[in-house]
């Protein structure tokens, strides 16, 4: 009962602090985009505009007001759950973010799921050849994958697999040729309601290279989490006790260490969850993914305040979301969190 109480207040706190954490980050936002250089009136008409033509749109926009002024207004609308309009093409930025955040999620999903098994595997052969030939190579699989840039691994395996090879599609999302069902958002989900085998071939051939990509780049994270956990755990006195009992190394592993090194693996992945953001942004524009990655460069590019603005929030906030679930997972699961 204690730890039920104990428990309860913990994520009473962490659920107080969220809202404050995306408040910081949407203000911090704000005021970098307008002191960095660019002005959005110059990015929609062009430096050859008039004085008058200029003034004209900067009071249409609003960015006629004082700074205070538009801030209050920004966090009055954030409150009523309006994130604005584009600047550039007026449409709410809402709908943007609703018509890409599918993809971007559906490619994210796939990396983390595509990083996690190369990692597991990568790291229990590892650890199951301690200090052998093919511990070394999973080591310095792991260090090399979490150095390479994302975008030279991007134009790298562009090059190889669907420039000289032909095997994949080098870009895109959907075959051009067909019309995309739209159910869902996600595309893999929709043609398997749709029952279309074509349109799932065509959504699995696109996805297969940036997911890849990302994923090969995300795995050495977990494998070299997962070694270093296995290798505490095995050296561990009930491992110690395990093998004086005349347990298999093989046995011991699965069953008494890996159990115990699963749980940073939980802390891992919602941490990698967050990288997602940075590596996918790079990934989408190199595969021209319509993501809302690629959407968020186009806007930065644009000087387009309330999209940047509007996809800065979501992410903070989907990924205080993510933190806090995973936090609540291991504090339920894992009797030895302290609160």
């Amino acid at each position: 009962m204690n730890r039920q109480r104990a428990l309860f207040k913990y994520l009473a706190s962490r659920l107080a602090i969220a809202p404050l954490m995306i408040w910081l980050i949407s203000s911090l936002v704000f005021v970098l985009l307008r002191i960095a250089p660019g002005d959005p009136v110059d990015a929609i008409l062009g430096n050859r505009a008039n004085e008058v033509a200029r003034e004209a749109l900067r009071a249409k926009l609003g960015l006629d007001l004082p700074l205070i002024k538009q801030y209050l207004i920004f966090i009055l609308n954030l409150l009523n759950g309006d994130l604005g309009k584009s600047l550039t093409t007026q449409e709410p930025v809402s709908e943007i973010i609703l018509r890409s955040l599918p993809a971007s999620i559906e490619l994210s999903f796939c990396a983390l799921v595509i990083a996690i098994l190369i990692g597991i595997i990568v790291g229990f052969q590892g650890i199951s050849n301690r200090n052998k030939r093919t511990d070394l190579i999973g080591r310095v699989y792991g260090i090399s994958t979490y150095a390479i840039p994302p975008f030279w691994a991007a134009m790298i395996v562009q090059l190889i697999f669907a420039v000289t090879l032909g095997w994949l599609p080098i870009g895109g999302r959907f075959p051009p040729t067909l019309t995309e069902p739209n159910i869902t958002g996600f595309l893999l989900i929709d043609s398997i309601l749709n029952r279309d085998l074509i349109s799932l071939q065509g959504a699995i051939r696109h996805i297969l290279l940036p997911a890849s990509t990302l994923g090969i780049l995300l795995s050495g994270i977990f494998s070299r989490s997962l070694r270093l956990n296995l290798e505490q755990q095995l050296d561990s006195p009930f491992v110690e006790a395990a093998r004086s009992r005349g347990i298999s190394k093989s046995r011991i592993i699965v069953n008494h260490a890996l159990p115990n090194a699963l749980l940073p693996i939980l802390t891992i992945t919602g941490l990698t969850i967050a990288s997602l953001v940075g590596g996918a942004l790079l990934i989408e524009v190199t595969f021209s993914w319509p993501g809302i990655a690629l959407n968020l460069q186009e806007a930065i590019n644009q000087r387009d305040y309330t999209v940047v603005q509007g996809i800065v929030v979501v992410i903070s906030s989907l990924m205080v979301l993510i933190s806090l679930t995973v936090d609540m997972i291991i504090a339920y699961v894992d009797p030895r969190v302290r609160y």
